[in-house]
């Protein structure tokens, strides 16, 4: 087993590679087969996510949909993933598994960057979440870096006024969070609760491990005594027994909060939850831009790391 040590320096090189043209190249040039990269992204087409919403679904889960992608350069590409969120919302309905699903959407794909990004965003999220609500989904705006904060959490307070459904996500690793839960106490917001993935200043995140699983507990509690709606997005059990033993406490029953986590980390654990009764969606990207998305995901827990390995020995 790899010492602590050890995987935080094998982490921060995989964090490093997700960002690296040249690595990329290699891994890509790599032959990979599906299974590797399926555990992780089931598909590069709209098709594959129907596909798989409709095996998750058959097993008492829910989805997160996640058209890989972001930091968009000009107008014509956030209008072109506008409209892969709208043709996913299609062929879901489609394939009559629209209804409960989620959209997630990155604001930089969405244009946020761009000149005047905060209204092209604003504007294409709407458009996308106003083809969710006609088919009974929510939308979830993805949190990116500390400085995109108070420009995501200001979209979502401005198109909730039309589409309540509209979440949010926050990052128990920045300093600020705990203010805008409080801030959030009182909208009925549906919030995800994650640790965060970005490199952060010590100025404004909490830089070592167990000061973030503090903070992500304390988040815990305090979202499971607001009126949010909780969505607890962890793959660590005691996280999960932790947020069980909260919403009983609070009298939130199975319906007011639910579990989420990733396609393909911890299927198993998905599974206890759905057979404790307990709400349970996957997070379920797809698309071609997979390389950074499937790099984090190895950077994020060192069995990963040892699939991929065993895939490439055994192709």
């Amino acid at each position: 087993m790899l010492d602590q040590a050890l995987t935080r320096t094998l982490g921060h090189t995989l964090n490093r590679a997700s960002r690296s043209a040249r690595a990329r190249r290699a891994v890509e040039s790599l032959p990979l087969t599906r299974k590797v990269v399926d555990r992780f992204v089931p598909g590069e087409t709209a098709a594959d996510a129907v596909d798989a919403t409709r095996r998750l679904i058959a097993t008492g889960r829910t989805v997160t949909i996640d058209v890989l992608g972001e930091d968009v350069l000009d107008l014509a590409g956030a209008r072109a993933m506008r409209d892969a969120y709208l043709a996913l919302l299609a062929a879901l309905a489609e394939a009559d598994c629209a209804a409960g699903a989620d959209v997630s959407l990155k604001l930089s794909a969405m244009g946020q960057a761009l000149p005047g990004g905060t209204t092209i965003a604003t504007d294409h999220a709407a458009e996308i979440a106003a083809a969710a609500a006609a088919l009974r989904c929510t939308v979830t705006l993805d949190m990116e870096d500390h400085t995109t904060v108070d420009s995501t959490l200001a979209i979502g307070t401005a198109l909730r006024a039309s589409y309540p459904f509209v979440g949010n996500v926050l990052q128990t690793n920045l300093r600020r969070t705990p203010g805008d839960i409080a801030d959030l106490d009182g909208s009925g917001a549906r919030i995800r609760l994650v640790k965060g993935a970005y490199r952060e200043p010590e100025a404004v995140a909490l830089q070592r491990k167990a000061e973030v699983d503090h903070a992500y507990e304390r988040a815990i509690d305090a979202l499971m005594t607001s009126d949010c709606y909780p969505m607890i997005a962890t793959h660590d059990p005691a996280m999960l027994d932790r947020a069980v033993a909260q919403a009983l406490g609070a009298g939130r029953g199975a319906d007011r909060w639910e579990a989420q986590m990733l396609y393909g980390v911890r299927p198993e654990l998905e599974q206890r939850m759905v057979d404790g009764g307990h709400r349970m969606r996957v997070y379920l990207p797809f698309g071609t831009d997979w390389y950074g998305y499937f790099m984090r995901r190895l950077a994020e827990r060192p069995a990963n790391v040892a699939f991929f390995l065993r895939a490439l020995a055994h192709r």
